[in-house]
């Protein structure tokens, strides 16, 4: 069988979708080895996945808001946000990350790599060593790299005639082009490998043998069929490690309506929109449930009479309970709650939130609503999704075809075909 390195970084919900391809493949016999931060150490042994923690490039020891290496909640601008992105994840610490890599493929030949699609420097390292790569990537596409895709970030809808094809390509050229101030330091540490310079960043895409979507076809906005090197591998979406049991704070007779606030594992500046969401259903003919997540104290966050704060509770468990969810809009967090027919109100913000919300309103399954919206707006969408049966119908029909692309998961079909015979 063969020996297949997965390198991945810890920036929240794409971690566990590739350890659970990883554990897909080690259920197969193959030898699987997970390359990340140290904080996510316990993620892997939960699966029982072998690991080992970044050596050389930055390394997280824990996921509070302190460690973060993007902070991409600060950025003010889309620019900004390019830029935090290139100079600290994907061009930034290449150099570090391949080093990481090559004394990884040094010290014991792997047959394949698999890495997160914005880690450029385990691509260069593959290159280097030759070893086939493929990249997952556990959400939408984020790169002006895949024609006909509406570019990442802004939430856009799918082209419906020229003007908004011109539209797209401009946004999407004009992210090209941020994204080029990467581009030297890439090229730095191309030299420092031995490898040749690239007229154009999203060039070290091309190392890629196959770039796998962990996302449901059903779900995105991707032409058909997809262009090479692109397939889609269907979502990979778990339960977070560690939530434990569950005990209903309401009577099991009680007959009102309940609804499922999420929010990111990770720190995002999600305190306001929470609040936010909390003053909006108290009061209201409804159970609520936050679940916080690690990154926040329960002490931050005083529940009322209807309205219920913990920690975390098991959403897999609580989804055939509840009657709507309100997220922060994370792909898991909005492709779950779809899989179990539920309606969704979006409150997106940072990186891929905004894309996931467009396919929630464009399929009708939903509603969204700036994170600046009042308690009053986030009330009244609540109840429209509610009372009116066409979100929930919608929901329904979408989460059916998801849970198609669940069961036909592939990302394990995909990768073998680029491993040795025999």
């Amino acid at each position: 069988m063969a020996k297949i390195l997965f390198t991945t970084w810890e920036g929240g919900g794409h971690v566990q979708p590739m350890m659970l391809v990883a554990q897909g493949l080690q259920a197969r016999g193959h030898q699987v080895l997970v390359l990340s931060d140290a904080c996510n150490a316990a993620d892997s042994a939960a699966l029982d996945l072998p690991f080992r923690a970044w050596r050389h490039a930055p390394t997280r020891l824990d996921k509070t808001a302190a460690s973060d290496l993007l902070r991409d909640w600060e950025a003010d601008n889309p620019m900004e946000a390019v830029t935090r992105l290139c100079e600290r994840i994907i061009a930034g610490p290449a150099a570090a990350y391949a080093r990481d890599v090559v004394e990884g493929l040094d010290a014991a030949p792997f047959d394949l790599v698999v890495s997160q699609e914005l880690l450029f420097g385990p691509m260069m390292a593959a290159e280097r060593a030759g070893t086939p790569l493929a990249l997952f990537c556990a959400n939408v596409w984020p790169f002006p790299t895949l024609p006909g895709l509406p570019p990442f970030g802004a939430g856009m809808p799918p082209a419906a005639n020229d003007q908004d094809r011109m539209l797209h390509q401009m946004v999407g050229q004009t992210t090209r082009t941020l994204f080029q101030a990467g581009l030297p330091a890439l090229n730095a540490a191309r030299e420092g490998l031995g490898l040749a310079p690239l007229a154009d960043l999203f060039d070290q895409l091309s190392v890629a043998r196959t770039i796998l979507l962990g996302t449901s076809r059903a779900f995105d906005f991707a032409p058909e069929p997809l262009t090479e090197p692109f397939a889609y591998a269907g979502p990979y979406v778990a339960d977070p490690v560690g939530v434990g049991p569950w005990t209903s704070p309401w009577p099991t007779d009680d007959p009102r309506p309940l609804v499922l606030i999420t929010s990111s594992t990770l720190y995002e500046a999600q305190e306001s929109l929470l609040r936010g969401v909390i003053a909006a259903l108290s009061g209201q003919p409804v159970r609520a449930l936050v679940t916080l997540g690690p990154a926040l104290s329960l002490a931050d966050f005083p529940g009322t009479d209807n309205v219920k704060v913990v920690t975390s509770a098991p959403h897999g468990a609580l989804f055939g309970e509840a009657s709507l969810v309100i997220t922060h809009g994370g792909h898991g967090s909005v492709i779950r709650p779809l899989m179990a027919g539920l309606p969704l109100l979006v409150l997106p913000g940072l990186r891929d939130q905004r894309d996931n919300a467009a396919r929630v309103v464009q399929r009708g399954a939903g509603l969204m609503l700036e994170r600046t919206a009042s308690p009053e707006a986030i009330a009244e969408a609540t109840r429209s999704l509610l009372t009116e049966p066409r979100y929930r119908e919608r929901a329904v029909a979408l989460g059916a075809a998801i849970r198609a692309d669940v069961d036909a998961r592939s990302a394990e079909d995909l990768l073998e075909a680029w491993l040795p015979r025999g």
